[in-house]
């Protein structure tokens, strides 16, 4: 790996396009290694995942209205979408619009936390529809993945957005971009317009998860997935970007991040050398925000140290300055603590979670959201016992650059009407390549088979993890196959409808 300082240049100082953070991340797109053999198993893996986490939302709503947007883009050749048949075909961009959105809305897939944050899976939507549209094969699709995953994990470790209240989908943009250029087999330079392109109409503000989390928290990263495949087609017709975008007088450093004098230093891999970042990653076997892993782990871990939960006077987390400031009661949002709030507000309030893991002693991807679960009387009475607090040990631990020191757990405090105290910690999740019992392909397959119980039959089952396991050797008309099929009754909407105005 080398490391790129990368900072702003007045526009009397000159600053050639081959010493900019664009083009440089463009030349990982186009001159890195061939894909490693652990990097191409762990791109299935997370393939699975996808599969998994978007079926299981297959039928809510902002899934559903996802779909029917993307069916008003029919294509003969285009590509598909999950529950659909393989010749039921759309627009690429809506493909990875509408499949980005169904994998996004359970919050239950991969991520990547260091000076910032990300689910870097987000890139496989639009890096496969584009594979589907434009009849590349399965190895094409791993080297565009590889890529994308490079890219955005890389951004993440040098460039905090979340300070700035910059959404995190200004990082997915480019690393789309970037993998469809690997994909593609594009140019340096006509990758290097779409990263900038890209770069520019990707930078939203974080309000979409902040307060009254919305259905956009969803769409944003499915749309900066779109917007990275129109980025690219716009680059291919020779068309050019903002420039610098990173280090110009008036562009995203000066302007929406450090400020003038900010500085950044940002790994990429040198020349030649292969693109391994997504061993980095990491994916969720609970349906929550990564910081609340460990957390509902430890809530399982301690439960049966509890005799009678209503004697329970206080809980106090003892947790990272995201952990707090996020999800925890430093976010000072009043809508982690009712229980008449969305889904998406509930999964980003810990103070919640924690309490109904330790309940129930189990964790599903709905009934523990129910608006029933959330409402019951003796769960809202201990949830607003508990509160949380910056460490700053967590915090040293969640910033370390060394990923075998990282930490996103933390220390809860349970203190008792009769004056005693519980304390438990555990600082790595079980499913974590460091955890207890990390993730290995028995358990991306048993997670894909539990979350689509009950929606698709044991063929199509088969079929599927059989065909994404030889995606090495995929053809573009196997890749076309790469997709589960839903019978048409399990899927509530698989029409266009007539609400909106596609």
């Amino acid at each position: 790996m080398k490391s790129h300082s990368v900072r702003v240049y007045p526009s009397k100082e000159s600053l050639p396009k081959e010493q900019q953070l664009a083009w440089k991340m463009a030349t990982v797109a186009t001159e890195s290694a061939p894909p490693t053999a652990a990097v191409t198993d762990m791109i299935i893996n997370r393939i699975i995942d996808n599969a998994s986490v978007a079926l299981a939302a297959i039928n809510r709503k902002p899934v559903a209205n996802a779909r029917s947007m993307a069916l008003a883009h029919p294509r003969p050749n285009g590509a598909c979408l999950f529950g659909l048949p393989s010749s039921q075909l759309v627009d690429a961009e809506w493909a990875a619009w509408a499949n980005g959105t169904a994998v996004r809305e359970l919050d239950m897939h991969d991520t990547f936390l260091a000076a910032d944050y990300s689910h870097p899976a987000d890139n496989i939507p639009p890096l496969l529809a584009v594979a589907q549209q434009c009849g590349r094969s399965g190895s094409d699709l791993i080297r565009g993945i590889a890529v994308g995953y490079e890219i955005q994990v890389n951004l993440v470790k040098a460039i905090c957005l979340h300070k700035h209240k910059v959404d995190h989908i200004a990082h997915l943009g480019p690393s789309v971009a970037a993998g469809l250029g690997a994909l593609l087999k594009l140019n340096t330079d006509t990758v290097y317009q779409a990263i900038q392109q890209a770069v520019h109409v990707c930078f939203t503000t974080r309000q979409s998860r902040k307060g009254q989390i919305s259905s956009w928290k969803a769409y944003a990263p499915a749309h900066a997935g779109k917007l990275g495949i129109e980025a690219v087609d716009r680059a291919m017709r020779g068309e050019g970007s903002p420039s610098p975008i990173y280090e110009g007088e008036d562009s995203v450093i000066a302007y929406m991040l450090d400020g003038p004098k900010g500085n950044y230093e940002v790994p990429l891999p040198a020349k030649g050398e292969p693109c391994e970042a997504i061993l980095e990653t990491y994916t969720k076997e609970h349906s929550a925000e990564y910081q609340a892993q460990a957390l509902i782990d430890l809530a399982f871990k301690i439960r049966e140290k509890i005799a009678d939960f209503s004697l329970i006077d206080k809980m106090v987390l003892h947790t990272s300055h995201h952990t707090h400031y996020v999800i925890g009661t430093g976010a000072g949002d009043p809508q982690k603590m009712d229980p008449k709030a969305s889904r998406e507000t509930l999964d980003h309030s810990i103070m919640y979670i924690f309490t109904v893991a330790l309940q129930d002693g189990s964790w599903h991807h709905v009934k523990s959201y129910a608006p029933e679960r959330a409402s019951r009387p003796d769960t809202v009475a201990l949830w607003h016992k508990m509160s949380t607090v910056e460490d700053a040990e967590w915090t040293r631990r969640y910033h370390e650059t060394d990923p075998k020191k990282k930490a996103f757990g933390g220390r809860i405090e349970i203190f008792f009407q009769d004056g005693t105290k519980l304390v438990e910690e555990l600082a790595i999740a079980n499913a974590n390549p460091l955890g207890a019992r990390p993730f290995v392909r028995k358990d991306y397959i048993r997670k894909f088979e539990t979350l689509t119980e009950g929606l698709i039959d044991s063929g199509e089952s088969k079929r599927f993890l059989d065909l994404v396991q030889l995606l090495p050797n995929l053809s573009s008309e196997q890749l076309l196959q790469l997709n589960v099929i839903l019978e048409s009754n399990k899927l509530t909407q698989n029409a266009r409808d007539q609400k909106g105005i596609f």
